[in-house]
């Protein structure tokens, strides 16, 4: 027997795939998009009730959601393997139009622009991590990379791998970033102490240390702007 609640009971201008299809996706809710993305939901539930459930789970905040792995997903009943791979593969390839908008312009004049690219890659992690942007004199990207990745509040910088790349790269400028997967924007004592130790050994080779950019959720500090480099 279908359930009462089910989708294909509804009124057709109510229905997530009709609705899509009339008025357009900027006119669903972010319920209704899950929904189409789970497709179908279980004999007591429909999808948009699962939706909402693995919304809640987050709080309702994207952001938050966009950060629950494969297993947490699954913590909903209903919702199989199969379904959160297609939740999270949805989630990455969101990810990489936020990149992809920025790399195409690829000039990296300010914070601004460093942090563009940046938030993408790390305002979602539940671990701390570091990247490189390794830019030419003119501050055009010649290539972003992850250097390390460590636990919930640490991880291993090599300097030398740094200027090593860089130089490999011929990039006269970089900028560095590691994310507070806490959310927390204070630099530490760590960070500040790291950071004037790679602008001092990057200039011994000619290379400038432009930014700092610390990534806690969905916004940025620039020690360049807060005067710590």
């Amino acid at each position: 027997m279908k359930p009462k609640n089910g989708i294909k009971s509804w009124a057709e201008d109510d229905r997530p795939r009709e609705k899509l299809l009339t008025k357009g996706a900027s006119a669903l809710s972010n319920t209704e998009l899950l929904a189409i993305l789970i497709g179908s939901g279980t004999k007591q539930k429909s999808a948009v009730d699962l939706s909402r459930e693995l919304l809640a789970i987050a709080n309702n905040n994207l952001n938050e959601f966009g950060k629950l792995r494969l297993g947490e997903l699954q913590q909903i009943k209903g919702i199989g393997e199969a379904k959160a791979i297609t939740i999270a593969a949805t989630m990455e390839l969101g990810r990489r139009r936020q990149i992809g908008s920025v790399l195409d312009k690829e000039f990296i004049k300010g914070p601004e622009e460093a942090a563009a690219l940046l938030l993408p890659l790390m305002q979602d992690l539940n671990h701390e991590i570091f990247c490189v942007l390794y830019l030419n004199n003119a501050q055009l990207l010649i290539k972003h990379e992850l250097i390390s990745s460590g636990g919930l509040t640490a991880t291993v910088v090599d300097i030398r791998m740094i200027l090593k790349n860089a130089l490999l790269r011929n990039a006269s400028k970089i900028i560095v970033a590691h994310n507070h997967p806490s959310g927390n924007k204070k630099p530490s004592e760590a960070d500040k102490k790291l950071t004037h130790k790679l602008k001092d050994a990057a200039a011994q080779m000619d290379i400038q240390l432009v930014d700092h950019i610390l990534i806690a959720g969905n916004s940025f500090v620039s020690f360049a702007d807060e005067g710590l480099m």
